[in-house]
């Protein structure tokens, strides 16, 4: 069993150490960034990410001033297998627009996903880095195989109501959306890096391609850090942005976060800061770990009354003297 400290770690950031199971000892929460990691959230465990930022905006053509707040949730639950994911991510904003001629209000749904993401692989199942006991430049030296990433892939379907103001249609509409998940772990487990390529409103006059970074540093087993960087591009909207935050684990299955975005355009410009938390229930988890043993030519001759090897060293111990004191009863 790895110590807590590397647990948090490797739980934080998305990048579990058992090869049997997605489930970490500690929560694993995709906040406060917005990349989605490769690893699942383990069977018939459930999770609830949820935050509420504030908005400021400015477009120096359009010559207006916006301001206001919203709010995320993202409810995920592992079901079926281990690699299997649903994903619910909802997002409520309501601003104030005022602009040299009139002010008015905008508020509703920026965004209903609904999707599922499967692990494909891992390259740590079943992977164990070999220590040479004759070599200390060989056991420190650079592990190769922290380059190959693991990959999941995630589709799902966005909801759009009827005149929608964050929509490029007044009409109501359901399109798909892809993404590709990787994710690289450094340093045992105190670098990760997660990449998410995005297809967003595919079957729209309006699809989006984009992309997004996250690199997170643990600094301790409470404390973590991240920045990362997001693009996105289609004929209604394209922007970059930037995003830094930490996290604090307060509890095995309690994280809080808080986090800021901004982008380097006067079209609009956009800052955005906010703080949210990250709860999962786990009662109903259970993980299956196989050991394996080498076994020794004196272990495999099996006792006839033990075929399967079940018993205990003792117990073979006490049958051993039961069977001598009857045997010896048998001759007085």
């Amino acid at each position: 069993m790895l110590k807590a400290k590397n647990l948090f770690i490797a739980a934080l950031f998305f990048t579990p150490q058992f090869f049997f199971a997605q489930y970490t000892d500690v929560i694993n929460s995709n906040r406060p960034g917005e990349t989605m990691s490769a690893f699942a959230v383990g069977k018939s465990v459930i999770q609830a990410e949820i935050g509420i930022y504030g908005i400021k905006e400015k477009h120096d053509l359009l010559n207006y001033d916006a301001n206001g707040f919203g709010t995320d949730l993202t409810f995920r639950y592992g079901a079926f297998l281990e690699k299997l994911e649903f994903v619910l991510d909802l997002q409520y904003q309501m601003e104030n627009f005022d602009t040299p001629y009139t002010n008015y209000k905008k508020n509703n749904f920026r965004q209903t996903v609904l999707g599922a993401k499967y692990l494909i692989y891992d390259p740590f199942k079943n992977y164990e880095k070999t220590k040479n006991i004759y070599s200390y430049k060989a056991n420190h030296s650079f592990d190769w195989h922290q380059l190959i990433p693991a990959i999941s892939v995630f589709a799902g379907a966005n909801f759009v109501g009827k005149n929608n103001p964050y929509s490029f249609s007044p009409e109501s509409s359901i399109s798909p959306k892809v993404a590709l998940i990787t994710q690289n772990q450094f340093g045992g487990g105190k670098w990760v890096f997660v990449t998410n390529i995005i297809a967003d409103y595919i079957s729209t006059d309006y699809p989006s391609y984009g992309y997004v970074l996250t690199l997170t540093h643990g600094f301790n087993d409470k404390w973590s850090g991240f920045v990362e960087n997001q693009g996105y591009k289609s004929d209604f909207y394209s922007d970059a942005i930037v995003r830094g935050g930490a996290a604090y684990l307060l509890s095995p299955n309690l994280q809080v976060d808080a986090s800021v975005s901004t982008n380097f355009k006067g079209t609009p410009s956009i800052l955005y800061g906010g703080v949210g938390v990250s709860w999962r229930y786990d009662t109903k988890y259970k993980e299956t770990q196989m050991e394996f043993k080498k076994q020794s030519r004196k272990d495999k001759k099996k006792d006839p009354k033990d075929p399967e090897g079940v018993k205990s060293k003792n117990e073979k111990e006490t049958d051993y003297q039961e069977q001598e004191r009857k045997r010896k009863s048998k001759y007085e």
